[in-house]
């Protein structure tokens, strides 16, 4: 009998701010470069092959709908040959990102999950990490569809909003 092959996820990053990184010489936050190699060298996925797509480097508030398309694209390609795709996003527009999925695929045979952060992963109170390990663990258990995955709930798309008040993202049946 031979052992049952890895489960494999395609991470597709985009930018946002989980992975801004700090410029000293200016004192600025800009999105330079994917964190997510150094996110997952933390984490311990013995029966997890991971693909790391970098779709493009951008503050999701400077994203056009021509950026959403490439999005829409990538994960359309990632999920001919992957078991789930998880999409790193900025927060500001994951929700128009996400309906844009939803809308674009319909029902997809596999499970899409979207993700990011409130604040950068080189930040020592960020949730990046924490984000990141549950978008994995979701695109492994859920069924199908579109979803936004942060602060320990999954929330199905269509209805999906970031609630500033609240710090997350709400599900429009549970807003309020």
């Amino acid at each position: 009998m031979t052992a049952p092959s890895p489960l494999r996820l395609a991470v597709l990053t985009t930018g946002g701010t989980i992975e801004k990184t700090y410029d000293e010489t200016d004192g600025s936050l800009r999105n330079v470069r994917s964190v997510l190699d150094e996110i997952l060298r933390g984490l311990r996925l013995p029966d997890l092959t991971i693909d790391h797509v970098p779709v493009m480097s951008k503050d999701s508030l400077d994203m056009t709908p021509s950026d959403r398309a490439r999005i829409v694209e990538a994960v359309r390609a990632a999920l001919v040959d992957h078991d789930g795709v998880v999409v790193v996003h900025g927060t500001d527009t994951l929700a128009e990102t996400g309906a844009a999925l939803h809308e674009a695929l319909g029902g997809p045979r596999r499970p899409v999950v979207l993700t990011g952060a409130f604040r950068p992963f080189e930040f020592r109170d960020t949730d990046a990490t924490q984000n990141v390990t549950e978008a994995l663990f979701a695109a492994r258990t859920l069924a199908p569809g579109v979803y936004a995955v942060l602060h320990g709930r999954p929330l199905a798309f269509p209805g999906v909003s970031k609630d500033r008040s609240r710090g997350t993202f709400v599900h429009r049946s549970d807003a309020g």
